[in-house]
């Protein structure tokens, strides 16, 4: 297959090599030090499989001198969704596929006010992956799931043959039938994982012994589930545990990529975490005061800033 991913962050950057490994033509868009990197080093990943590093089938920051590519791993950052989306034209042909694995709900429908509704899938990824270096994606823990449907769950030949890509790959793309209840579930646990790390500045270990933390936690995650059934997804009675079962069995070193943009004074997501529960439930006619109080604490910072 052809491949491209925009843009070759820690997503982006993890499917690169492993694809790319066994043989399927990816290009990595990318920019700065880090694209002169995978030109000159080619692009590494440090993880749970050891070091693997490879060389891209290319590597630019034009996409369009990519051209048509039959999937494209659409990987950035919330508020550079518009800009990123409008760069991806050049890559589309009659069927090429634009999965977004993004923070938050919302990435799919914004995407259709750029790219045809043909293109657009909805995708979840549960990687814990950063840029650690110019060139170098680095893993934290050995999980790595990428669920992805067309947007209305239905089965299509083009999800199954990415599917059975990154499957081949050694990494994991299970079947759903509901896409839309797998993206609120990973997004209830990131509204307590990326809202308590950025503004306690802990860690996963931390928030979970912490008393309080590990309460407020909870709490938020429940508010969160509380939003979606409102909205209508399928999120059955108890959910809420299992979720919380999840993040307990996260890395104790783990934090969100919230958290570690605020360590560095980047700009933050915060729009499309705690600022959509907080936006979608004032909606939805739903009660969400945890959420709305760590999208305030996190305003200062979410420009970029160091704390």
């Amino acid at each position: 297959m052809k491949i491209a991913t925009m843009a070759t962050g820690g997503i982006g950057g993890f499917l690169a090599v492993k694809l790319t490994r066994t043989g399927h033509q990816v290009a990595t868009i990318a920019r700065g030090a880090h694209l002169d990197a995978i030109r000159a080093q080619g692009l590494t990943l440090e993880g749970a499989a050891g070091r693997e590093t490879v060389q891209p089938w290319k590597a630019s920051d034009d996409p369009a001198e990519i051209g048509p590519v039959d999937v494209i791993v659409f990987g950035v950052k919330g508020d550079a969704l518009p800009d990123a989306a409008r760069a991806c034209l050049p890559m589309l042909g009659p069927d090429t596929l634009v999965i977004p694995f993004l923070n938050g709900v919302e990435a799919s429908d914004r995407l259709l006010e750029i790219l045809p509704e043909q293109h657009v899938a909805t995708g979840v990824a549960k990687v814990s992956t950063t840029i650690s270096a110019p060139g170098v994606i680095t893993q934290t823990g050995a999980f790595n799931s990428f669920i992805f449907a067309e947007r209305d769950s239905r089965p299509s030949a083009r999800i199954a043959a990415f599917q059975a890509a990154i499957n081949d790959a050694g990494s994991s793309a299970p079947h759903t039938d509901d896409v839309q209840r797998e993206l609120w579930w990973k997004f209830a646990l990131f509204s307590a994982l990326s809202g308590i790390t950025a503004t306690a500045r802990c860690t996963v270990g931390d928030m979970l012994e912490n008393p309080a933390l590990k309460d407020m936690s909870k709490a938020v995650l429940a508010e969160t589930v509380a939003l979606g059934r409102a909205k209508g997804v399928a999120l059955e009675p108890g959910i809420e545990g299992r979720i919380w079962d999840a993040l307990e069995a996260l890395p104790p070193q783990g934090r969100a990529s919230t958290a570690i943009d605020i360590e560095h004074g980047r700009p933050l997501e915060v729009e499309w975490v705690s600022g959509a529960v907080v936006r979608l439930a004032a909606q939805n006619g739903v009660a969400a005061p945890l959420n709305g109080a760590l999208y305030a604490l996190l305003q200062p910072y979410r420009n970029g800033r160091k704390a």
